[in-house]
């Protein structure tokens, strides 16, 4: 057995606490299981690094780490990264969808206001638009700031 040194002491009980606030998120609901999985294999990962020290002499001294608790601080950091890259993938489509779902919520309204039988501007119909945008263009009108800068 070897000595637990105040490095690998701390790091273990980070990762550990690590662990246990990811379990703790997803019991209440507050973590999807999805994004869970990629921090519990991140922190199980940096806790056998942390608690098996020939593991992190070995791979340290592999690629040219001469002490072995930077190399876990490089493996933590490389971890992160691909935790932050897959959460900036799911940020981008989420916000494509956005656009997508704001252009058909827009085409939607534009079909609710309209009759079936085409636009009348007949007396007494305010279309949907200005009536929550007071400056808003009736449909099929440019916007005044629009026409302006042509």
């Amino acid at each position: 057995m070897t000595k637990l040194t105040l490095q690998r002491g701390l790091a273990m009980a980070v990762t550990f606490g690590l662990l246990v606030i990811v379990f703790e998120l997803v019991r209440r609901k507050r973590l999807s299981e999805r994004y869970a999985i990629l921090w519990l294999v991140a922190a199980t990962t940096l806790f056998v690094l942390a608690a098996w020290k020939g593991l992190l002499t070995s791979l340290s001294h592999d690629v040219g780490i001469s002490y072995p608790p930077s190399a876990l601080f490089a493996v933590a950091i490389g971890l992160i990264a691909m935790i932050l890259l897959h959460f900036s993938l799911a940020v981008s489509r989420l916000s494509d969808q956005n656009k997508i779902l704001a252009q058909r919520l827009a085409l939607l309204t534009q079909r609710v206001e309209e009759p079936p039988d085409g636009p009348s501007r007949g007396p007494g119909s305010v279309p949907l638009a200005s009536a929550v945008d007071p400056g808003a263009a009736p449909p099929g009108e440019e916007p005044a700031e629009l026409t302006r800068s042509r």
